[in-house]
């Protein structure tokens, strides 16, 4: 037993520091342990010619035995409550485990090029690699692993935390290594400057993040949650804090008009990374800040609802008109996630804080599934087949890939709320939950709804823009008919299963509506 003094804020007294709290953190445990393995596997196998499968497996399984503690983890605190875990955590830790998961699997595909910053197109390695000839991810699989989870590991913390001081240190856990994952193809001048802008502005979101805690500090004079809810008015110096805080946050959410990092960052980083970047990362983010927002922020709803309500309406309606401007496809993808970020935020304006946190959680699964599968498509199309990402590379593609057509159309009419598939099914969960309960606002928040619905149709146009390109557009050299490998058919495997699945298997929704309201 160590006795810290400072440590005992908001506990009436001196706080214990007994070090098998950290048992009460199995999830993070277990996550150190595989970045662990990882490491020493990459050191192991450092002259091994089947390293870059063989981290890959591991890793992989490394996950899905992951998703047990995450599965299985009971609600629980440690250390004075600066850690907090609860049942709607553990499920959104499940689901970004599983994504990171689908995200390994697909990206053998460009790990396995030699040299991916020729346009994907597959090179012949150098005979003497250890000169630098060979480049990209095929030297550096094992970081790249490594990379990956411990962003992982930092959202983790995040969402796991009890107060501004955890939470800010799980951020920059996960946003540090984020920026070298989008820099990973150092050769390649797109993703350079695509991780200069990322750092940039991650760096001054933060910056205008902690200004805003550092008011909030001052208002109440404490940096956990349960204290600062109990110690917050409308004052303001809580309002200005506040409003930084939300401002910070909505630049690792993508919400307008704290987006314009995304398109060049989404364009510029190797297609997985922006995959992993567009649904993982803002999985963690919005769930952070609902709970945030209701739990600390409560008091100030009359403040933070209006603020909510435009900020929603434009992130829909400029990520959707935007979009259809678009002839690149990872770009026309950023400016969609843009549009997603709104609909998912949809469910945070609404009073019941259990069917709110049900609604976003279940968006976000769908969204994973649905976005992974495109983006795993658009990896299969740049490095199995050796084109860009321009939209024109998938011009009569279902002349020649009518599988792999037919499964972006259905990611693409998920994405868009068409029925029978998953994503019409969540899009109805969030716009139930923006309008539940809403009797002192009844006008407000059906406007916002009213808004969102005008925009699934613009959003229904741009993605048949893709569709129309695949099936109808006329091409006299479509892209060849290609084999697309074992790594990318597993995963869209998955993520058109749970497109499918999700939608009408009722135990998932109840999963998720259970540990909410628990």
């Amino acid at each position: 037993m160590i006795k810290h003094p400072s440590l005992g804020e908001g506990l009436g007294g001196l706080y214990n520091m007994n070090y098998s709290q950290f048992l009460n953190m199995i999830p993070e445990a277990t996550l150190v342990l595989a970045l662990i393995i990882v490491f020493c596997a990459d050191f192991a196998l450092h002259k091994s010619e089947r390293k870059n499968f063989t981290l890959g497996v591991l890793t992989g399984a490394l996950l899905l035995c992951q998703l047990v503690p995450c599965f299985i983890a009971e609600p629980a605190q440690a250390f004075g409550g600066i850690y907090v875990t609860t049942p709607i955590v553990s499920v959104m830790k499940t689901i970004l485990t599983a994504g990171t998961f689908i995200v390994v699997v697909m990206s053998q595909a460009w790990i396995a090029s030699p040299n991916p910053s020729k346009g994907g197109a597959t090179v012949p390695p150098s005979p003497n690699p250890s000169k630098g000839g060979e480049s990209g991810p095929m030297r550096f699989a094992g970081e790249y692993y490594m990379l990956l989870i411990s962003t992982l590991l930092g959202m983790y913390m995040m969402l796991s935390a009890g107060s501004f001081l955890m939470f800010f240190l799980g951020l920059e856990m996960a946003s540090v290594p984020m920026a070298c994952l989008v820099a990973f193809d150092k050769k390649k001048k797109d993703s350079a400057e695509a991780a200069a802008k990322y750092i940039l502005m991650a760096t001054f979101s933060s910056g205008v993040m902690l200004f805003g805690i550092s008011f909030i500090y001052a208002a109440t004079g404490s940096l956990y949650f349960d204290n600062v809810a109990a110690a917050i008015t409308a004052s303001p110096l809580s309002i200005v804090g506040m409003v930084f805080f939300f401002s910070g946050l909505g630049f690792k959410i993508s919400l307008v008009p704290f987006h314009f990092w995304t398109a060049d960052t989404y364009q510029g980083a190797p297609t997985p990374v922006t995959g992993y970047l567009s649904v993982v990362s803002k999985g963690a983010a919005t769930l952070t800040l609902a709970i945030i927002l209701v739990k600390v922020f409560g008091a100030m709803a009359h403040w933070w609802q209006p603020m909510l309500w435009v900020v929603i309406m434009a992130t829909i309606t400029v990520g959707n008109l935007m979009a259809i401007r678009q002839t690149e496809l990872k770009r026309f993808m950023a400016f969609s996630s843009i549009s997603q970020a709104g609909y998912i935020m949809l469910a945070v304006i609404g009073a019941d804080p259990a069917t709110s946190q049900t609604a976003l959680t279940f968006y976000v699964l769908v969204y994973v599934v649905a976005n992974m599968s495109v983006f795993s498509v658009i990896s299969a199309v740049e490095h199995r087949a050796g084109a860009g990402t321009q939209m024109s590379a998938y011009n009569g593609l279902y002349q020649t890939n009518p599988k792999l057509a037919f499964i972006m159309t259905i990611a693409l009419f998920s994405l868009a709320g068409i029925p029978p598939f998953a994503g019409m099914f969540s899009k109805f969960f969030v716009f139930m939950a923006g309008v539940n309960g809403q009797d002192a606002h009844p006008f407000w928040p059906y406007f916002v709804v009213f808004i969102a619905l005008i925009n699934t149709v613009i959003s229904l146009y741009y993605y048949l823009l893709i569709v129309k390109a695949m099936y109808i557009k006329p091409e006299e050299h479509p892209l060849p008919t290609f084999a697309h490998g074992k790594a990318i058919n597993a995963s869209l495997a998955i993520c058109t299963a749970g497109i499918l699945i999700f939608g009408v298997c009722s135990c998932i929704y109840e999963w998720i509506s259970k540990a909410a309201g628990m």
